[in-house]
């Protein structure tokens, strides 16, 4: 196909999946109760999947029994037009044998890297590429930051109107598969668009992946938080103490509050360890303790 060809193919397709990008996405069950909810949050599946640990991940995930799962991104190996689909198929009959039916996608560099990976996204997820949906008292806004490591303007545009939009909401959370604000927040600069957004309309929680590492920073208020990984490999010396391992993160929010719990995976991808959102910092653990404070196991 002529070169000018091909870019006008590609561009009719990117502007065919952008036509769906503005939309609220209809919301799982309502629970049963009045006590709130719970929903899981699931990390990068890939850069270089360690085969094993991501079914095992969502084995504890459904035992949970969380009200629905929201992922970072990073579900596919990605970078191959050619394989997309198939990358795609492998990924969901993992996704499909968990049996769970309600999850919420968040796009990351390995699942978006061209306009025919992002009308693959789209296609196979459900999801368009940004969107927001409500929970009971909850706010979610999931935005795409695939191919740039920071927010790019059209994804500040729709945050703002949406936000704007649900400003009413008690408990809001910001999710994006880059830390487009590690740095800012690792500097404790309150001065960039989204952490002032956040303020503006009291969002709390802005939760990232791509690292694949637990961090967590305080910034006037608002929690910026990077999952650990859930399959993709661990980096540097792999210390549990820095961040590096594998799990799963369970959020109950009940009225009035909002308690995250970290669990690392069990044996043999790791030690069953389960700790709380203030015993993580932006170096790792915030503070030196052993397995009889802080952390218990499953």
């Amino acid at each position: 196909m002529p070169c000018r060809a091909r870019r006008f193919l590609e561009g009719a397709l990117l502007a065919a999946v952008l036509l769906c990008v503005r939309q609220s996405v209809s919301a799982p069950h309502e629970p049963r109760d009045n006590s709130g909810f719970t929903f899981a949050i699931v990390g990068d599946r890939t850069g270089s999947a360690v085969p094993g640990v991501y079914e095992e991940v969502w084995r504890e995930v459904n035992a949970d029994h969380p009200d629905f799962v929201l992922t970072v991104g990073d579900i596919i190996e990605g970078g191959n037009d050619r394989t997309v689909h198939l990358e795609w198929e492998k990924a969901l009959r993992i996704l499909e044998a968990s049996g769970h039916n309600t999850i919420f996608f968040t796009p990351g560099n390995h699942d978006v890297w061209s306009p025919i990976s992002a009308t693959a996204y789209v296609k196979y997820t459900k999801r368009p590429l940004h969107y927001s949906f409500d929970f009971r008292e909850a706010h979610f806004t999931v935005l795409n930051n695939s191919q740039s490591d920071d927010l790019p303007s059209q994804e500040y545009d729709f945050l703002q109107h949406d936000l704007q939009e649900h400003a009413a909401a008690p408990v809001k959370f910001i999710v994006s598969h880059r830390p487009s604000w590690i740095y800012n927040a690792a500097f404790s600069n309150p001065a960039f668009p989204l952490h002032q957004f956040a303020q503006k309309y009291g969002v709390r929680y802005v939760i990232s992946g791509h690292v694949h590492q637990m961090l967590h920073y305080k910034l006037d208020g608002v929690d910026y938080i990077s999952e650990a990984s859930s399959g993709g490999h661990l980096r540097l010396d792999k210390a549990y103490e820095k961040g590096w391992f594998f799990q799963h993160t369970i959020v109950q929010v009940r009225p009035g509050s909002v308690k995250f719990s970290i669990k690392e995976v069990s044996s043999p991808y790791g030690e069953s360890r389960i700790t709380s959102l203030d015993d993580w910092g932006p170096n790792g653990l915030a503070i030196e303790h052993d397995n009889s404070t802080n952390i218990s196991k499953q």
